[in-house]
């Protein structure tokens, strides 16, 4: 009598072996086509996150502009960010009319999708 596996055991075990390495090997196709996809995602992230760090840039420029050649405000300081296409303006301004003008400076701009004014009105000190 030989001592040993039988064949139908041997069988059963090879082709368990074949049936995991298939699988192994279709998971690791799969694996490396998702990293694929996320990589792919992460570039076209950063493309869209420069392109937006770049229009909000050119938005804030143009407020500035308006708010520095604007005779009214001209004299103030507002400090204008941009991010996603919507415009914070700080500082003080001495009446809610120039509040109000700066943002609707502000709000005219083409590409701007929305303003948050956070300027202050502060009282003049008269002599």
């Amino acid at each position: 009598m030989k001592a040993g596996i039988p064949m139908g055991v041997l069988l059963t075990m090879l082709l368990a072996f074949v049936l995991n390495g298939t699988a192994l090997a279709q998971s690791a196709s799969q694996s490396m086509d998702s990293a694929g996809r996320s990589a792919e995602g992460a570039v076209n992230d950063v493309v869209k996150g420069t392109a937006t760090a770049i229009s909000d840039t050119a938005l804030t420029t143009k407020i500035k502009t308006a708010l520095d050649t604007d005779s009214d405000i001209h004299h103030t300081r507002i400090h204008v960010t941009t991010r996603g296409g919507v415009v914070i303006l700080r500082g003080r301004v001495p009446s809610s009319a120039m509040k109000d003008r700066a943002e609707k400076i502000a709000r005219d701009t083409d590409g701007v999708k929305g303003v948050k004014n956070q300027l202050e009105i502060y009282k003049r000190v008269s002599d």
